[in-house]
């Protein structure tokens, strides 16, 4: 039996926690620390929460969801990213999870039982051996149908008593809106970031969304385009292509960001990218991120030339200038990209690169910015379309 004026100080507090989640969090940006102060405020309203979890799913390249976890003595909370194939999984299959998917609106487990008379998965199991006794989840109720899972769990022999759990519920609705609203900023931010570049996803969300609206940058340009996509395209599977076309943006895109470059763009299938010169070593990140994504590109032809395919050949044109950065095109729909006519200088010496047979080609400019630190082949100078003068070049044999 509850005591009386035992529940009535739990559902205060629990009144204090709504008041904070309502109105004390408005300056923090990250669910994961309202998650695990919300956690800790609970703990201090007499609640012996020990344990719990934030299951949110997201809209990301890479992953299907994160969890946050939140466990006593603890001042912040465990992030964990979940894969997309999780749910043909043992983890998920069985899991409160997979029955807050299938429609349960609670699922609630007396750990000191026998274990043979409750539900079976290992996720039980583990709670039983950490000395938990009593396990609650609920979706979490976001707008457009948009469910997510908070789970709470305790040591107290016996269990969360009535007034424990109807404080815990109470919190529901207050803690979905607060945790919608991060996790659409968040949302908004993970979105720009995958299509536009970390940088560029940065102005934007600062407010550089008017057309015209830019910068003059001065970086190195690195313009990389794949070899006879036409006739592969043509040729192959719908998927098939697909599949080549990611295996090698990955290798070349990885290193590329590992070095400190921004990639504005993918056009069919090349790249466009920038090193800002306001960094330290720029244009040697340039060649390091080339280099690499060589090695990755051996790797990935010798994966390829194991199933028969033939190897995949590229060209890179690489130069240095001032470059435009902002925001082009139409009233409704606009690009952040850079023009300017270093921009098309790396492009015309990427189409030279199976001219003069260098996968890599670079312009004096640029070459007289690493010639002390990387080993270069000078080519002679040779006529660029849309320029009036010959270009002296180089190559980067890497």
């Amino acid at each position: 039996m509850n005591n009386p004026q035992n529940t009535e100080a739990v559902h205060s507090g629990s009144d204090a926690v709504i008041d904070w989640l309502t109105n004390g969090t408005r300056d923090q940006r990250f669910i994961d620390n309202i998650f695990a102060e919300m956690c800790i405020r609970i703990r201090q309203t007499g609640i012996p929460l020990k344990r719990s979890t934030l299951h949110v799913l997201i809209q990301h390249p890479q992953w299907l969801g994160v969890r946050f976890m939140w466990s006593e003595g603890k001042r912040e909370a465990e992030i964990g990213r979940v894969d997309f194939d999780v749910r043909e999984r043992s983890e998920f299959i069985g899991s409160p999870a997979n029955e807050m998917l299938d429609g349960a609106t609670e699922v609630r487990e007396n750990l000191e039982r026998d274990p043979a008379l409750g539900r079976k998965h290992a996720l039980y199991d583990e709670m039983r051996a950490a000395g938990l006794t009593d396990y609650v989840a609920w979706p979490l109720y976001h707008t457009l149908g948009k469910n997510h899972l908070v789970t709470f769990a305790t040591d107290r022999p016996g269990g969360f008593d009535a007034a424990h759990i109807a404080a815990l519920k109470k919190l529901l609705p207050v803690l979905a809106l607060v945790s919608e609203i991060r996790i659409k900023n968040r949302l908004a931010r993970t979105l720009l970031e995958t299509y536009v570049g970390s940088h560029a996803s940065e102005l934007i969300l600062a407010g550089a969304t008017r057309r015209g609206a830019g910068t003059t940058v001065r970086a190195a340009i690195m313009i990389c385009d794949l070899r006879d996509f036409t006739r592969i395209s043509d040729n192959w599977p719908r998927d098939d292509v697909i599949g080549l076309l990611n295996d090698y943006f990955d290798a070349m895109s990885e290193p590329i960001a590992r070095h400190g470059g921004e990639i504005l763009k993918f056009m069919g299938d090349g790249l466009l990218a920038i090193f800002p010169l306001s960094a330290p070593n720029a244009c040697a990140n340039l060649l390091r991120a080339a280099s690499e994504a060589r090695q990755a590109m051996a790797a990935l032809n010798q994966r390829n030339g194991a199933t028969g395919r033939a190897p995949l050949n590229y060209g890179i044109g690489v130069h240095v200038g001032d470059v435009m950065y902002g925001n082009i095109g139409s009233r409704s729909r606009l690009d952040f990209t850079v023009i300017g006519p270093a921009v098309n200088m790396a492009s015309r010496l990427e189409a030279l690169t199976k001219q003069l047979g260098k996968p890599v080609l670079l312009s004096r400019d640029f070459a007289e910015l690493v010639r002390s630190e990387f080993e270069l082949e000078h080519m002679g100078k040779h006529p660029v379309r849309g320029f009036s003068e010959p270009i002296e070049l180089f190559a980067f044999p890497g």
